[in-house]
């Protein structure tokens, strides 16, 4: 009976070994994948952030253009509305004083009209000597 418990642990551990060397052998190949990574992290990655750096400054400068550049578009347009609104008062005014010399104009040529026509008529209705 001890030999069978022998046997029977024997067998235990031919198994436990038969499934411990794969998966050690896949634990080594995994931890020198991971050492080859870091150390190729540790070379390009100095150089990455350099390169991040750069980028995040030219983005910073363009940001500023940008800035600059709205704000005279702000001021281009607030100037070009001013006109606008200029333009807008200038030709209500034409409209409501031309609308007056218009009526003004039209009444000084009809009496300029009536008086010419009384003077033909009153001329030629008078005798001649």
């Amino acid at each position: 009976m001890v030999d069978l418990a022998v046997m029977i642990i024997a067998v235990a551990v031919v198994v436990l070994v038969g499934y411990l060397v794969p998966t050690i052998l896949q634990v080594k190949k995994t931890v020198g994948q991971s050492e080859r990574l870091l150390i190729r992290l540790n070379h390009e990655l100095p150089g990455m952030l350099k390169e991040v750096k750069g980028t995040n400054e030219n983005i910073r400068a363009l940001t500023d253009q940008a800035r600059v550049g709205v704000d005279r578009a702000t001021v281009f347009l607030d100037a070009v509305g001013e006109v606008g609104h200029t333009v807008n008062q200038v030709n209500q005014t034409v409209r409501g004083k031309g609308g007056a010399v218009m009526v003004g104009l039209t009444s000084l040529l009809a009496g300029f009209k009536a008086v010419t026509s009384t003077v033909k008529h009153r001329v030629q209705k008078e005798p001649r000597d």
